[in-house]
């Protein structure tokens, strides 16, 4: 197995058993918490080197290491107790007799419950591989149904094939937050209603900076993405291309492109000199360009019709992360790598000073004294919960550095990517200027 293999493994079981995911306190103030991970044929500790030692015993090092499902509860019908406990009866009903597998319940907001299982992909019993197949999709559901049913709660009844989403994309919807599935499946829909023809359609999508596959399935790839989608498994019946030909023919006149909206003038006065100007550069330049691109800075921009490239429009879902990532770099003027790795290792141990104050407060709030005295109960608790209220604020910091250090780069590479998309158009503009 190659180091990169193991690290993927990690960061799988890693994601599935976060802990600002799968534990809850009592209350705001008190420490005892509880945490919904557990392991069926290894431990949740040593999970991923239990699952490294069997696939080295087996000699099965290589291809998929692990599977990643999930199953999911309809909103405030089943507790995180009982979430937890149907996922593990369901992993131990599926593979519990071949199989290492983590069980890790994530207590999201809104109280939208599910269940992550990391599922080793090869047999503690004999070395079998597990090759997960249309078969195993619906043993899954049926098992999931017959359990849910058992604890009395609501089930999917007659699901289409095409039509199930995955918890990110479902979430996202009820959020109003673009997808990246929605965006293409947006993109599709747009090209049907501006052809008249089939191959007026794909010539449409191919424009859009798509490439595309027609097979029984119509297979596309949008812009910057490596891996085509295909309609049917993902949209349904209803992007079958006998289904896209029937929309196009019913159509009595394809829906015009949005005309380049009329340019205004805004006439501004300059306070002090361009030249004494400080220019502003580093991770600060860059998020301020991306944000202009994105269509957020600035905040009064009149909104234009001009179409997004498809790299950015994926990023509209994540414009309150993105701005808050932009106001930290601003507030502390932050433009290095230097200067952002320093102040987070600051926020860190500013957490740990706060952390290490509030547990003495803990033990000091459990004392006979202190219990005995209502008024100084009362003011440590208040110390307490403005410790709390602190550290979560120096948390979500220290979140969005990891952030910036990881999206910056990413940023970097969308921008080259979308210039390199768009110098095609201006030079064909160009040419066509000088040959008219």
């Amino acid at each position: 197995m190659t180091e990169r293999d193991g690290r993927e493994l990690s960061d799988v079981i890693r994601y599935a058993v976060n802990s600002e995911k799968t534990q809850q306190a009592e209350n705001e103030d008190c420490t005892v918490v509880h945490r919904f991970v557990s392991g069926i044929n290894c431990s949740p500790a040593t999970a991923r080197d239990e699952m490294l030692a069997v696939k080295k015993r087996f000699g099965k090092e290589n291809g998929t290491v692990a599977y990643h499902g999930y199953q999911s509860f309809a909103p405030g019908e089943v507790t995180p107790e009982t979430a937890h406990e149907i996922g593990m009866k369901l992993a131990a009903r599926l593979w519990g007799d071949r199989y290492q597998v983590i069980v890790a319940t994530h207590l999201d907001k809104e109280n939208h419950l599910h269940n992550h299982f990391v599922l080793n992909t090869v047999s503690f019993v004999d070395g079998i591989k597990y090759h997960r197949t249309k078969k195993d999709y619906h043993d899954m559901q049926t098992v999931s149904d017959e359990l849910c049913r058992e604890y009395r709660l609501s089930v999917i009844e007659n699901p289409q094939y095409g039509k199930s989403k995955q918890y990110g994309e479902w979430r996202a919807e009820q959020e109003q937050r673009p997808t990246w599935r929605g965006l293409i499946r947006a993109d599709i829909d747009e090209a049907i209603r501006q052809s008249m023809t089939e191959r007026q359609f794909f010539d449409t999508l191919r424009k859009k900076g798509y490439e595309v596959k027609i097979g029984k399935d119509i297979s596309v790839r949008p812009p910057g993405k490596e891996r085509f989608v295909r309609l049917i498994r993902n949209f349904g019946e209803d992007y079958s291309i006998e289904n896209i030909r029937r929309r196009i023919l019913s159509q009595t006149k394809a829906e015009r492109k949005p005309s380049a909206p009329s340019r205004t003038v805004l006439r501004v006065r300059l306070i002090g000199s361009f030249y004494k100007t400080r220019k502003i550069t580093g991770f600060r330049a860059l998020y301020f360009h991306y944000c202009y691109l994105l269509g957020i800075f600035p905040e009064n921009k009149p909104k234009q019709n001009r179409r997004l490239h498809f790299l950015l429009r994926e990023d509209l879902r994540k414009l309150d992360t993105i701005t808050a990532e932009t106001r930290l770099l601003v507030k502390y003027r932050i433009d290095t790598s230097e200067q952002l790795f320093s102040y987070r290792d600051g926020v860190k141990d500013k957490i740990s000073a706060l952390t290490d104050e509030r547990k003495q407060l803990y033990k000091l709030q459990r004392t006979a004294a202190v219990k005995a005295d209502p008024e100084k109960a009362a003011e440590i608790k208040e110390q307490i919960s403005a410790l709390s209220k602190e550290l979560a604020a120096l948390r979500r910091e220290a979140v969005l550095c990891d952030g910036i250090a990881e999206r910056s780069g990413v940023i970097k590479e969308k921008i080259k990517a979308v210039r390199k998309d768009n110098q095609p158009e201006r030079k064909e503009k160009t040419d066509h200027v000088q040959f008219r």
